[in-house]
């Protein structure tokens, strides 16, 4: 509640509210730069075939006609209409279809052959056949004439269009009764000194392969022009993770390594488990991690065909036995989920799913088509997969004609700006592609104010609540840097702020206190940091000043064991081995990216809450962790918000407000 705000300018608040949950946004999609992309690739890419990877070029009539033109005055050619490349068959009704739309020769794997002749092919061989549509000889005044016949020929051959230049010596009025050998494979017609090949559309001149036309929604993802069909442009698929089906690999088959089996019907997964492992000679007494790959997948994808014995006592004490296939805990799994209507069952085979990437996109989440367009030789996905700092030097240093650098001018300007502002808020290190709810509260925070920046709005008031959470030193001058320069464009820029580098940076501090809680809502100091510096009242101006600081301990505490990550190798980490002692302080810190969260969060705890706690999380990739029996349980606090209703208090989260409710029940009264 105030009485009045006055002189109060357009406001934009950035909080550390973590970006969007959707698996659709990514950094790219967040800051904007991948709509420059999109429209970047629509414009100056050069298209390649998705099958042959041979580069594709589509041409207006008018822009054939012009390349044909530039032919020496006295060429003698052929305007021909590939209709057949490459297929098998006999082809009679095709033929007799177009000696009665009027045309006269056809070249048959590369013979003229008259349409009024009998024509037999053996459709046991791939033949190619070009209607010829026009003879010419190249004059000044040729260009009406060749511009119908090419238009006839893209008309008759879905886009494309052959020009064959014939030899000298040829004889060019009755070009058509030349009666050449059949050509062999790649080369041209005995008659023929050269072919130009064009195609009006986006297609293929090897293998026929066609491509949409060129525009910015075939280079998205959230749009059916462009995401992949197989993964709708999300770019993973749940599947049943081998990793969950067996989190403790310490565990043997006896022990319940698979984890699915332990519960419900154990006793008869118990019984197949040991007829399968007695048929394949496997002991299941053996931990998991210590069988053979050949092994492990006999119990994840079962046995095909083979039926396998198992024995039983019934209730009266006689042995009984039936055979059965085996499919395996994957497999079964996986059946379950696709058949079941339960909810109950579909949620809990969830829990053993993970997100693989897709097997046809691999992740790109693009169509086949518009990965095949390249700039610079980079599809647009292999260049979102570089970090914004390598994207930035790449884009400067990348080479264009000088009609694609009059095209791509401006967009190359937007989106060297934004990767700058990128690298200069410290999260240079983050590729284009990566997943927006990947990122931790000061990276998602610091992506947001980048794109701000990008805006370059003018006169607005800022405020920003501790952007410098999760900052390297080294990245913090940076920071300062990136706020300094909002501030020069004309903004106010209102940070809530507890770093050092930060405070001093500021033309105007304002300190709250004297305490917290009751104790605080005053304003104790306020102006710029030196003035608040000398200000006896300031608990935060005696820290600025250097007359208060955290005294360093004289001794430290010794370590009473300690746990060891062997072959720690996910996301940036390069087989990394570290011992984390215990029963002491210890902080893990470095450089923003350097790996400190795929370390610990990702690696460190999964594994830990999988063998203690029975937890379903898959782990970063690593080879093991040695110590673990000398930890009896792992809790993890991380930025995720906590109270996700409004009927969540302090009290109720700390499940203290249970207890209060116990001891009033207890009451006469109650």
């Amino acid at each position: 509640d105030v009485d009045s705000i006055e002189g109060l300018s357009p406001a934009i608040s950035i909080d550390q509210k973590t970006t969007s949950r959707n698996p659709r946004s990514t950094v790219g999609t967040v800051t904007e730069i991948y709509d420059y992309l999109r429209l970047l690739w629509a414009r100056i890419g050069r298209p390649h075939c998705p099958e042959c990877g041979e580069p594709i070029e589509g041409q207006s009539v008018e822009q054939i006609t012009d390349r044909v033109m530039t032919l020496p005055e006295g060429t003698r050619f052929l305007v021909t209409a590939p209709v057949v490349r490459g297929r098998k068959g006999e082809y009679g009704k095709q033929l007799e279809q177009y000696r009665l739309e009027g045309y006269s020769r056809v070249r048959v794997d590369g013979e003229i052959r008259r349409l009024d002749e009998e024509i037999k092919l053996d459709k046991k061989y791939k033949h190619d056949i070009s209607v010829v549509i026009d003879r010419l000889v190249m004059k000044p005044d040729l260009r009406r004439r060749l511009s119908e016949s090419l238009e006839a020929a893209v008309a008759l051959a879905g886009g494309i269009v052959e020009v064959d230049v014939v030899k000298q010596g040829a004889d060019a009025a009755g070009a058509g009764e030349i009666s050449t050998g059949a050509k062999s494979a790649g080369q041209l017609p005995s008659d023929v000194a050269d072919r130009l090949t064009f195609s009006e559309r986006f297609a293929c001149l090897n293998c026929g392969t066609s491509i949409p036309e060129l525009e910015p929604r075939i280079f998205s993802f959230n749009s059916p022009h462009g995401a992949c069909e197989r993964c709708h442009g999300l770019g993973f698929q749940r599947v049943v993770d081998p990793d969950l089906v067996v989190p403790d690999p310490t565990l043997s088959l006896a022990e319940g390594a698979l984890q699915p089996w332990r519960t419900g019907h154990s006793r008869y997964w118990k019984r197949l488990v040991e007829a399968v492992a007695d048929s394949e000679g496997i002991d299941v007494g053996t931990p998991w991690q210590d069988l053979d790959q050949d092994e492990r997948e006999i119990f994840l994808y079962g046995t095909g065909s083979q039926r396998h014995k198992v024995q039983y006592t019934n209730r009266f004490g006689r042995r009984r036995s039936y055979s059965v296939r085996f499919e395996g805990i994957v497999n079964n799994l996986e059946r379950r989920y696709d058949e079941t209507d339960s909810d109950g069952v579909r949620e809990r085979v969830e829990g053993y799913m993970a997100e693989q990437p897709c097997p046809q996109c691999k992740g790109a989440r693009l169509r086949p088509e518009s990965l095949a367009v390249k700039v610079g030789g980079l599809s647009i996905a292999e260049y979102c997969d570089l970090s914004a700092q390598a994207a930035l030097g790449w884009i400067e240093e990348l080479e264009m004609t000088d009609t694609e650098r009059a095209i791509a001018r401006l967009l190359v300007r937007e989106i060297t700006e934004r990767l700058s502002f990128l690298d200069n808020v410290g999260v240079g290190y983050l590729n284009l592609a990566r997943s927006a709810r990947t990122l931790s509260g000061g990276e998602a925070q610091r992506i947001r104010l980048a794109t701000q920046i990008g805006s370059s709005l003018v006169g607005v008031l800022y405020i920003l609540d501790e952007p410098s959470i999760g900052l390297h030193q080294r990245d913090n001058e940076k920071l300062i840097g990136t706020l300094e320069r909002l501030r020069n464009l004309g903004n106010t820029v209102i940070v809530v702020e507890h770093d050092e580098g930060t405070m001093m940076a500021a033309d105007h501090l304002v300190d709250l206190g004297p305490g917290a809680g009751e104790h605080g809502g005053h304003v104790v100091a306020e102006g710029p940091p030196r003035e608040v510096m000398k200000d006896p009242a300031s608990l935060t101006g005696q820290y600025l000043a250097g007359k208060r600081r955290i005294e360093v301990p004289e001794r430290r505490r010794e370590p009473s064991g300690e746990l060891v990550i062997r072959g720690a190798r996910q996301h940036n980490l390069k087989r990394v081995d570290v011992a984390l002692p215990l029963g002491v302080f210890c902080v893990v810190t470095g450089v923003s990216g350097s790996g400190k969260s795929t370390l610990v969060n990702e690696t460190l705890y999964p594994s830990v809450a999988n063998r203690l706690h029975q937890a379903k999380l898959r782990p970063g990739t690593h080879d093991r962790i040695e110590g673990i029996e000398q930890v009896d349980k792992i809790i993890n606090i991380d930025q995720s918000p906590i109270g996700r209703t409004p009927r969540s208090n302090t009290a109720t989260y700390t499940n203290v407000f249970d207890h209060i409710r116990q001891l009033y029940s207890q009451t006469r009264a109650a």
